[in-house]
């Protein structure tokens, strides 16, 4: 007896074009075709909005696949499963009939299954002589497999949105923290500029814009954000000025070195008498020298020290275990360390052992260069601002040196660099 494949559904239930679309798209699949149905209910779980169905429609879907043997969906009359409402309602967790009712037929509505209605309505299958079904009335699977591309192609189109939207979410949050923090920054330290116009500017821009923001507005947010820190830049540009090494007499940024430099590790115990070679400490800044040191801008003037993280700095509490290892590989005895951890304190003592690393070779002795700075230190003579901001300045001026070879610099790279110094720390 050959096998019979209704296509219309039984009773009342009328014929709709979205069930002879499934019916097409299920007849023109080719028969190599398969699907993982778990990998399949997943893109179809990123995509419901795109594809207009609901969570309950996707529980009971869920639930039919459940039904199925086995993992991989191929074209065939096995994609049929027949289950009883009960049975069917316990698996997608406990739905009263009219909720499963109208789940279904919005899987069949959404062209995701198709109805194979036996001649009463009924589902079941009849078996052969060898218990093999012969024939199966039920809800048919085939439309998951002649898809599986378009639904993988939906999810691919709605996850793509999702990281945009986050990515503009993240970009605003910056922007408006940057702004925010440069104005206080330049405020505090008495930089001349437009700075109660950009605040007014920023506080018109309005708050985050809440969680149901979609890309249009979000990218509209951040366009205008990103003119308001360029505004920043130009006014940072325009009104901060950096004293230049040895600008005045007062100042002393002669490095003294040893002429006869033996090695370039620190054997400290044979050093000590030779602190008439040590080298001094870089040339002063206009940084106030009563301020903390930002973490931001000491990252940003000693990089070097962010090799030594097991993982990563991303607060003092790091910066301070970090700065143990530095000593250790710079062989500063526990002495000279404590010394200057108890001149300086434990940040600032950190904060100098990274730009002694910065510096690298040019300091012969790190361990007796150490404990001049402590003795200076108590002496109410030392800073580590100075120093930190001598090697940001080497830093930019190198940056401009390896740009000017490609073109001119734009006015805004130095003061974007100094959102370090307000931002972070």
């Amino acid at each position: 007896m050959s096998r019979i494949q209704p296509t219309t559904p039984f009773g009342r239930r009328p014929l709709s074009l979205a069930m002879m679309a499934a019916q097409a798209a299920a007849k023109a699949c080719p028969d190599e075709a398969a699907s993982h149905k778990w990998r399949t209910f997943r893109n179809l779980t990123e995509a419901k909005q795109r594809l207009g169905i609901g969570d309950r429609a996707l529980a009971v879907l869920s639930a039919l696949l459940s039904f199925h043997p086995e993992t991989a969906l191929v074209p065939g009359p096995d994609l049929v499963v027949f289950p009883s409402n009960r049975e069917l309602s316990v698996r997608a967790h406990g739905p009263s009939p009219t909720t499963l009712r109208r789940a279904l037929t919005q899987l069949v509505e959404a062209g995701l299954v198709i109805r194979r209605d036996s001649p009463n309505g009924k589902r079941y299958a009849r078996r052969g002589e060898g218990g093999q079904i012969e024939q199966a009335f039920g809800f048919d699977l085939s439309p998951l497999v002649a898809r599986a591309g378009e639904f993988e192609a939906l999810a691919g189109e709605v996850r793509a949105a999702a990281r945009a939207r986050a990515l503009l979410r993240e970009e605003i949050s910056l922007l408006r923290r940057d702004i925010a923090k440069i104005v206080a920054f330049a405020r505090e330290t008495g930089l001349s500029g437009a700075w109660d116009e950009i605040e007014a500017q920023l506080h018109g821009a309005g708050s985050m814009p809440p969680r149901s923001a979609g890309n249009a507005m979000l990218a509209e947010v951040a366009e205008g954000l990103r003119g308001l820190r360029a505004a920043v830049d130009k006014c940072l540009a325009e009104s901060t000025e950096f004293r230049k090494m040895d600008a005045c007499e007062s100042q002393v940024g002669c490095h003294h070195q040893s002429s006869k430099p033996e090695s370039f590790q620190n054997l400290e115990r044979g050093l000590r008498g030779r602190e008439d070679k040590v080298a001094a400490p870089l040339a002063e800044s206009v940084v106030p020298n009563d301020r903390a040191l930002p973490l931001g801008l000491v990252l940003e003037a000693c990089p070097d020290i962010a090799a030594y993280a097991r993982h990563g700095i991303a607060n003092w509490r790091d910066f301070l275990g970090t700065a143990t290892v530095v000593r250790a590989s710079l062989g500063i005895g526990l002495p000279a360390w404590s010394m200057a951890v108890e001149a300086m304190g434990e940040e600032q003592a950190a904060v100098v052992l990274a730009c002694i690393l910065q510096r690298g070779p040019t300091i012969a002795a790190p361990g007796a260069y150490l404990r001049d700075l402590a003795e200076k230190a108590r002496a109410g003579r030392f800073s580590a601002w100075p120093m930190v901001m001598a090697l940001w300045r080497m830093r930019q001026e190198t940056r401009i040196s390896a740009s000017a070879v490609a073109g001119p610099l734009p006015r805004s790279t130095i003061p974007g660099r100094l959102r370090a110094a307000g931002l972070h720390g």
